[in-house]
């Protein structure tokens, strides 16, 4: 697939993996801001970038992903002229240690090494990451640190570079990101008597409550008890658990994104039915 020289993502314009655009107002994280830290300057910190986009003439500011600051916004000063060093650094999908200082919202990068470690990912795998990315913006506020998901990210990372099954690396990072930020609980607890769900049962899970046995009028997706015990273990090796999963996390997931689309799942979605 074809990248962008400058930020390792494909070209603005379809085919697919075309570049994200910045999270919009409605997304989640946007629902929870944190201001920005005081004037501080932080050095060799892991950091993966997120998305990236023009600034004036020969800049760009950089949406990172950090391991304990969260995601933060950096100015890249120079780093679109032809011979700046940080051309070939600032990379999707590869750890980087990164330097940073400032107080306002968007910081000024002052360092970026390439850590390596990671595989590249190639073909489906890489547009599975670009959509791990898209998640991590509409979900993740501001300089709000989750070493935790952190570390999640780079497993699925690695996983998805040594071609495991996508659909299994997918569905533990959504729902890994959905208990982090605080969007999901613990969905094998009856949340209506606090007991564990039963596998023979057959539930639904309320994206604001958690689970809850179903009903015959209920619409959303029903999944049986073990499912929902299966994906709190990380379990998926039961095809029945990787289908109700499937369609559960597709409904948690739009319900906190407000209705706004995820650009990188409809290109999934479509290439799936090619």
């Amino acid at each position: 697939m074809e990248t962008d020289s400058l930020s390792g993502q494909p070209p603005a314009t379809p085919p697919p993996g075309g570049e994200l655009a910045p999270a919009r107002a409605d997304a989640p994280a946007a629902r929870r801001p944190r201001p920005p830290e005081k004037d501080f300057r932080v050095a060799n910190q892991p950091a993966f970038v997120l998305h990236s986009y023009p600034y004036k003439e020969t800049s760009l500011i950089v949406d990172v992903f950090s391991r304990d600051h969260g995601r933060i916004a950096l100015v890249a000063k120079g780093a679109k002229r032809p011979h700046s060093k940080l051309r070939g650094v600032l990379q999707t999908f590869q750890p980087l240690s990164l330097g940073w200082s400032g107080k306002s919202e968007v910081r000024t990068l002052t360092s970026a090494e390439w850590l390596g470690g990671l595989l590249p990912l190639e073909k489906a795998a890489l547009l599975c990451g670009f959509y791990l990315n898209e998640l991590l913006i509409k979900f993740v506020a501001r300089d709000d640190p989750h070493r935790a998901l952190f570390d999640h990210y780079v497993e699925a990372l690695n996983r998805l570079a040594h071609e495991e099954t996508a659909a299994i690396v997918l569905r533990r990072f959504e729902l890994a990101l959905l208990k982090e930020t605080g969007f999901a609980g613990d969905i094998g607890i009856d949340a209506q008597n606090r007991a564990p769900v039963q596998p023979e049962n057959w539930y639904v899970v309320d994206p604001e409550r958690g689970a809850r046995p179903a009903r015959t009028a209920d619409t959303s997706p029903k999944v049986s008890g073990k499912t929902l015990l299966d994906m709190q273990r990380g379990d998926y090796t039961d095809a029945a658990t990787q289908t109700q999963s499937k369609f559960l996390m597709r409904y948690l997931l739009a319900h906190h994104l407000g209705g706004v689309p995820l650009n990188t799942r409809q290109i999934l979605l479509d290439l799936m039915q090619l």
